[in-house]
């Protein structure tokens, strides 16, 4: 869980992930909270945290891993600054969700739940947004985009790059 760069350095997130184990060591319950306050501090929930929370709650990473893997807000992989659900229920599938959601994946050259390099985009599918009025529908972290073509990804994607050169 430190740096990759072979020194002996002090993970901070480390050091705050023991924090957060030990407030709730000795509490009923305490593998839920723990892996939302890991997910905080990492940003997701790689294998590396999930051992450290088995071990430290001396539970089975087994468990770990089945509550990470059923729970949809638990993430496996990191997240992009923008992160783009593409609304795959009923309602914008029938209406060429699946093709929007090829096009992102496309543009961004990444699959199901990757980041991009350079950390600014993650995209992942999901079963309903609840906007099913506006579909097909988007969101990139809490902007919602709705009645979409193909045509108005690249608009999207372009409109987010733009805020980073600002």
């Amino acid at each position: 869980m430190g740096c990759n760069c072979g020194c002996v350095c002090v993970d901070a997130n480390a050091e705050k992930l023991s924090e957060v184990i030990e407030k709730y060591k000795n509490t009923e319950g305490a593998l839920i909270p723990v892996l939302h306050e890991a997910q905080e501090i990492y940003g997701y929930l790689p294998l590396s945290v999930q051992k450290a929370v088995a071990e430290g709650l001396d539970i089975s990473l087994a468990e770990v891993y089945g509550v990470v893997t059923f729970y949809t807000q638990f993430s496996l992989n990191p997240k992009g600054k923008y992160k783009i659900q593409v609304c795959l229920g009923t309602a914008c599938y029938v209406k060429g969700a699946g093709d929007i959601y090829d096009k992102l994946k496309a543009a961004l050259n990444l699959n199901d739940g990757d980041c991009t390099e350079d950390g600014l985009f993650s995209v992942e599918a999901c079963r309903c947004i609840g906007a099913c009025g506006l579909a097909p529908v988007i969101m990139v972290n809490d902007d919602v985009f709705g009645r979409l073509t193909v045509d108005d990804i690249d608009g999207i994607i372009k409109q987010y790059k733009d805020k980073e050169i600002e």
